[in-house]
């Protein structure tokens, strides 16, 4: 019995135990069939284009970022209606495989969107290609150092950090470190020299002076490498700015530290270009980057990374053993995360189109791309991008205005066999200039703001660049001796003193900026003379002393020139700029009021007048008895009618209709004529004009402050006039048949020196800006450079440099001319028409007056033909029958 009930005990169990069995099995397959409901009927396929270098580490990290993405995506929303098909291409890291390929795409799998261009010159072809098919483009580089690119291309969407933020923190770095010279090393491609601009702006609005710069190809040698790191031994600067790819890292780095330049001593500063891959770098070149501090983007810890991370470890491990991944690009999570947003936009956009049934647009494309199709929804989609937001891996995501939104950056120090954060900079959102406006009353990086950094060598103090305070030395300066044009520079000797005078306007400009900096500068004037007190030689060879360290500087009227700026540095020009021509003021005409028509213009006028005046008399005449009398008063009538008519003031009244005609086409010709005459003599009048003939005269130049050189001008000669405004005044009334000159070329400086005395008989003509004004001289790198010109910027601002020029010059206006084209004289040819239509007016009234009155008296003759008869019949009646009465 107990084991009878022990059985029936365990037969109802397993009876329990089957029924939930059952019913689990019933239950799962009911919510296996409503999931697969949920789930729609029809999924619309959605072609995108990937062209990446597939044969490079990084480009298979991103690609499988790429398509991890998409497969986590669909795994989350696999509800949805649209589904994306990656066509990938290898662009074998060449620009022209990468526009092949996406023409490939675009003709014949006609993809929607494109993932790619790694450089910038596959960011120009890109960006230029989408721009034409309407295809979103999505980039790792930026496709031209423009700003705002997105300007240009509108489909092109950057999915990388932005420069700006990186630009700022690195000058923001140096300026915490204070200091003053930095030596740049770049790649010398084209995204390599993109930063240069905005990065001199940026160090200088810091004060910061970049003393040297040196560039790389990518292909570059060892070879050439050290032998240009040799030349940077040799200079006192020992703060190197790094911007270059991390191709290029290891050969730069490895060579640094076999010359002993990662030692003690050095500071090396490196941009998120190659920070970035510090990862993937072998063990060897990381021990040669000790101590080396840099930028690296900002992307925050996650769960979600962390699995994306060791997901892609496995598949690599299995896959490809030789490629390791021990951590993720900061491109291969922005990839990641651009797909997500790609994905995204893509079903929004079928969303919003099958909601307002807009049919695609189509839009016409050149011939010359082709016959590659624009994508449908290519605007819809692009709007999409760019409006969608979410938080991806690194962050917040979005594309306002075609760029991702900046974040931050960590500020990193290489240590063993890694890196070391360090700090973190802050977003910085703008362009550089907005970025300094706001940031101007605080720094980016406070002094608390950074943990102790290693430099190189192991040193743990911040390197001190070499300070030589210029207060402590007294600056020779190299003054030019001269004999006219004293008031740009005077040299004046006090024998009994033995003390020498330097004064001028160019001096007051000098002394007023250099007095204007913050710290104090001792200086000397030195004039450049021999024994004798004459110059002791031409301008560049004043200029070369500064090159040949015997002046500090060079103070006077120096002209920039691209030859002396090879060797030397020109502060900011605080004069006008360009060239201008001197030229006698012209003579009174009592003449001039027939210049503006030519002699053939003039008799031809004068025909028609007195022609119109003719077809008007023989029209009006017969009927109108203003136009008859005796033959005197009929051609005094003819005559003052056709000239009355030049001021639209005849007296007679016309009666037919033709010759009215004749008189309002007539007077229209007058008006035209009248107003054409009008305006030139005004132009003649008003403007100053000078015709040279170019085979008689000759132009003069002043020797030694310009050369002849920008001076491209159709004259006979030219010819050297030196020393003074004086003698520029005997030269030019002398003129070309006297042995003088009928113009005078010079900068404008010394021209409006010669007109303050000499404004009565000459004038200015201003000419194109063939010279780039006097400025001061320095050595290559010297730091004054930057801090005069500021000042001489202000002084400009402030209104003191017109002061002075007032003052030294001795004049407040400078009688100027633009140099416009002279008015040309006008001819018969440009009225041609005209009289054409008038003449042909009048022959034709003329031709139909003759008609109808031939018209008239041919009908006068028909019916006196009729009464003769008549009066015939009737006499011949009569004499049959001359008693009755008719």
């Amino acid at each position: 019995m107990e084991f009878q009930g022990k059985k029936k005990r365990t037969m109802l169990c397993f009876s329990f135990v089957t029924s939930l069995s059952i019913l689990g099995y019933f239950l799962c397959a009911a919510t296996k069939d409503m999931h697969y409901d949920s789930r729609p009927t029809t999924v619309e396929e959605v072609h995108v284009g990937v062209i990446l270098h597939m044969e490079s580490r990084e480009g298979k990290i991103v690609h499988s970022c790429i398509t991890t993405a998409l497969s986590d995506f669909y795994q989350m929303h696999n509800n949805y209606t649209t589904t994306v098909i990656l066509h990938t291409r290898d662009s074998k890291a060449k620009p022209l495989h990468a526009l092949s390929a996406a023409l490939n795409l675009l003709d014949d799998v006609q993809v929607q969107a494109i993932i790619g261009a790694q450089t910038s010159m596959e960011a120009n072809l890109l960006a230029e290609l989408g721009e034409e098919a309407k295809v979103p483009v999505m980039s790792f580089s930026q496709p031209s150092p423009s700003p705002s690119p997105s300007n240009k291309y509108p489909f092109f969407v950057e999915i990388t950090q932005d420069e700006t933020s990186q630009i700022m923190g690195i000058s923001a770095l140096i300026e915490k470190f204070e200091w003053r010279d930095v030596i740049l090393i770049y790649e010398n491609t084209k995204y390599g020299r993109d930063i240069i601009p905005s990065l001199v702006i940026s160090l200088q609005e810091k004060n910061v002076n970049i003393s040297h710069k040196i560039s790389f190809a990518t292909a570059s040698r060892s070879e050439q490498i050290i032998e240009e790191l040799q030349k940077l031994m040799q200079l006192n600067t020992k703060v190197f700015l790094v911007h270059i790819s991390h191709l290029l890292v290891p050969c730069l780095f490895l060579n640094a530290k076999r010359l002993g330049m990662m030692g003690e001593g050095y500071a090396w500063i490196m941009t998120s270009r190659s920070m970035n891959f510090l990862h993937s770098m072998d063990l060897s070149v990381i021990e040669s980057m000790q101590g080396v501090v840099g930028l690296k983007s900002c992307i925050p810890a996650s769960r979600s990374l962390h699995n994306l991370t060791s997901r892609l470890r496995r598949k690599f491990y299995m896959e490809e053993a030789n490629v390791e991944v021990r951590e993720l690009s900061a491109d291969a999570i922005w990839a990641y995360d651009a797909t997500w947003a790609l994905a995204e936009a893509i079903e929004r956009a079928r969303i919003v189109n099958s909601t307002t049934n807009q049919p695609y647009t189509e839009l016409d494309l050149p011939d010359d791309i082709n016959n590659t199709r624009s994508s449908g929804h290519g605007v819809l989609l692009l709007r999409e991008i760019l409006e969608g937001r979410f938080k991806g891996l690194s962050g917040e995501t979005q594309y306002p205005n075609g760029k991702r939104n900046s974040g931050a950056f960590e500020i990193v120090n290489v240590i063993g066999k890694g890196e070391r954060t360090v700090g973190l900079l802050p977003c910085v959102e703008g362009n550089i200039k907005e970025s300094h406006l706001l940031h101007n009353k605080r720094k980016l990086i406070s002094t608390g703001d950074l943990e102790t950094i290693i430099w190189p060598g192991g040193s743990t103090r911040v390197l001190i660049g070499p300070k030589t305070q210029l207060s402590e030395v007294k600056l020779r300066i190299g003054v030019p001796v001269k004999v006219g044009f004293k008031e740009l520079v005077r040299v004046d000797h006090d024998l009994q003193g033995n003390r020498t005078y330097v004064t001028g306007f160019c001096i007051d400009v000098f002394k007023a900026a250099i007095g204007a900096l913050p710290y104090k500068v001792h200086y000397e004037f030195i004039p450049f003379q021999d024994a004798n007190g004459h110059s002791a030689g031409t301008y560049n060879d004043l200029v070369h002393q500064v090159y040949l360290k015997k002046y500090d500087a060079v103070v006077g009227d120096t002209t920039i020139t691209s030859n002396r700026s090879l060797y030397v540095d020109f502060t900011v020009p605080y004069t006008d700029l360009g060239v201008g021509m001197i030229v006698p003021n012209e003579k009174e005409n009592m003449w001039i009021f027939l210049k503006p028509l030519s002699a053939d213009l003039w008799i031809t006028s004068l025909c028609f007048f007195v022609v119109t005046g003719l077809v008007v008399w023989l029209i009006e005449r017969p009927i109108n008895q203003e136009f008859q009398g005796s033959p005197s008063q009929q051609i005094g009538t003819i005559f003052w009618f056709s000239f009355s008519t030049l001021v639209f003031a005849h007296r007679e009244k016309l009666s037919n209709n033709l010759a009215k005609f004749v008189v309002i086409v007539w007077l229209f010709v007058v008006l035209i004529l009248n107003s054409s005459y009008t305006a030139t003599l005004a132009s003649m009048m008003t403007v100053k004009q000078i015709q040279f003939n170019s085979k008689l005269n000759y132009i003069g130049y002043q020797i030694g402050a310009f050369t002849k050189g920008p001076i491209d001008l159709n004259f006979k000669g030219l010819k050297q006039f030196i020393h003074s405004e004086e003698e520029y005044a005997d030269v030019l009334s002398r003129g070309s048949k006297h042995g003088g000159a009928s113009a005078i070329i010079d900068e404008i400086p010394y021209i409006k020196i010669f007109l303050a005395k000499y404004s009565a008989k000459y004038s200015m003509i201003k000419t194109k800006s063939t010279t780039n004004g006097f400025a001061f001289v320095f050595p290559k790198g010297s730091k004054l450079v930057h801090d005069i010109s500021r000042q001489i910027e202000t002084l400009r601002e402030e209104g003191k440099l017109l002061e002075m020029e007032e003052a030294w010059f001795q004049s407040k206006t400078t009688l100027m001319y633009e140099d416009k084209s002279n008015p040309n004289t006008l001819n018969l040819n440009s009225f041609r028409g005209l009289f054409l239509v008038s003449g042909v007016s009048s022959a034709s009234a003329l031709f139909l007056f003759k008609v109808f009155s031939l018209k008239e008296k041919w009908d006068a003759m028909k019916k006196c033909k009729v009464g003769d008869m008549i009066g015939g019949q009737l006499q011949r009646i009569r004499m049959f029958f001359p008693n009755r009465a008719f």
